[in-house]
């Protein structure tokens, strides 16, 4: 009698167990990855089904899988609101499947949607993707129009960026003739110097506007920056007569040394500003027709407002006058009683200010790494080989070109997006075997 209310019991015990804390063996939603985890974030909503608000309804209880290379490496539930955080160890491309068995009565991926996505893991933190459009039309998917507007905004937007990256390139390489491979790292220095500031002042009462400070505080380091390099190291090197080639030379290795300082003092990991940490890039502003994130808008203003004060301080002011003098013939603007050691001084504080500023706006696009000046140069090399060395229009609309071929590339000529690049490049080759002073360059600028 005894063990047969012994059995009753455990049983009973069992049985309340189940209920309170579910069935063993069934999916249970993964733990919430801890902010700083590197993590792929997947949010499920059936857009054909919407609440009394008109918003998709998410799907919850939906299992999902991670692979890398073949190999599992992570699962996850989406929870009430429809979303899933499945932790990764590093970064890298993953591949997310969904099974389609776990999702609700009546709900099906669309004819066009496979039950796979391919995610390339680029940063830390949740802010990895993985889409599953539910409840879209096929003319929704494939919607040309649409996907021609968002890489416009995309071209505009990098297009810009470059814009005043080539600018400070073209302001040292108009007095100087050097083609500075350091520059790359003069974009990075000017982000890691915004990053530092605004980690400083993120947690003070400046919080609310620590990335503009930081900004300002890292333009003016950048032009310091350039200061410190032509006292210390271009002006010394140029007194002894040194050619461009040995010049070019230095710059490589100048550019090498920086690299691998910053990421002494940086890692190799990606940073990001505080205030623009959980910002993704949906559109909230519309302007005659574009949308744009707020942080591209913020981009847009600050580099035009930018570009467009330096193009008149050019074309007015004495400085700028002296400058385009020692472009364009510097034995004849020293003969005619200008200083031009002075001149180029001024040219690389300037160019060293626009060219941290650049690295800070690309950092807001893309966040900080300690290799991203050296992943872009090449472009920037493109757009001023396109628009003319030496000039600063020719740089502005080099870059624009530039720009909006690097983000419509694929799209319009199905180029990979890992390898969108190699257009830039090639325009770079073409125009130096048919027209090496590019578009608004002259032949004497050459040599």
């Amino acid at each position: 009698m005894r063990k047969r209310l012994y059995r009753v019991l455990v049983a009973l015990i069992g049985a309340l167990m189940v209920l309170l804390v579910g069935t063993p063996g069934a999916a249970q939603a993964t733990e919430t990855p801890p902010p700083d985890a590197t993590a792929i974030q997947v949010t499920l909503q059936d857009k054909a089904n919407k609440d009394a608000q008109g918003n998709p309804k998410p799907i919850p209880d939906v299992t999902l899988e991670v692979t890398k290379d073949g190999e599992k490496v992570g699962e996850g539930v989406t929870d009430a609101k429809g979303v899933a955080i499945i932790e990764v160890e590093e970064l890298g491309e993953y591949v997310v499947s969904l099974d389609e068995d776990t999702l609700p009565s009546g709900t099906a991926l669309d004819e066009n949607t496979k039950d796979e996505a391919t995610v390339q893991v680029r940063f830390q933190g949740p802010n990895n993707r993985a889409i599953f459009p539910i409840g879209v039309t096929a003319g929704d998917q494939a919607n040309f129009g649409k996907d021609l507007a968002t890489n416009l905004r995309g071209g505009l937007v990098f297009a810009l960026i470059l814009a005043v990256a080539a600018l400070g390139f073209a302001l040292i390489f108009g007095p100087t003739g050097l083609s500075n491979f350091a520059h790359g790292e003069m974009l990075t220095f000017g982000a890691v110097i915004a990053w530092t500031f605004d980690s400083l002042l993120d947690s003070g009462a400046l919080a609310g506007v620590a990335v503009i400070i930081a900004a300002i505080m890292a333009t003016m380091a950048g032009g310091l920056g350039g200061y410190v390099q032509d006292k210390v190291l271009w002006g010394p090197v140029r007194r002894r007569g040194a050619g461009l080639i040995a010049m070019m030379i230095i710059s490589i290795g100048l550019a090498i040394f920086l690299r691998y300082i910053f990421q002494y003092f940086y890692t190799s990991s990606t940073l990001q500003y505080s205030q623009y940490s959980n910002q993704g890039r949906e559109a909230h502003w519309y302007y005659l027709g574009f949308a744009m994130a707020d942080r591209e808008a913020v981009i847009v203003v600050v580099a035009l407002v930018v570009i467009v004060g330096v193009c008149l301080w050019l074309a007015k002011s004495r400085m700028g006058k002296a400058m385009r003098a020692v472009s364009d013939n510097p034995a004849l603007a020293a003969s005619s009683g200008l200083r031009v050691d002075s001149v180029i001084t001024s040219a690389w504080v300037l160019g060293g200010a626009m060219t941290a500023l650049a690295g800070v706006l690309y950092a807001l696009q893309n966040q900080v790494n300690s290799f991203m000046g050296m992943k872009i140069l090449l472009v920037i090399f493109a757009a001023v080989t396109l628009g003319g060395l030496g000039t600063i229009w020719g740089a502005l609309l080099g870059a624009l070109v530039i720009g909006l071929i690097n983000e419509l590339g694929p799209l319009l000529f199905n180029i990979p997006p890992s390898i969108k690049e190699v257009g830039p490049l090639v325009i770079m080759i073409v125009i130096l075997l048919v027209r090496p002073q590019g578009i608004l360059g002259r032949k004497d600028r050459l040599g």
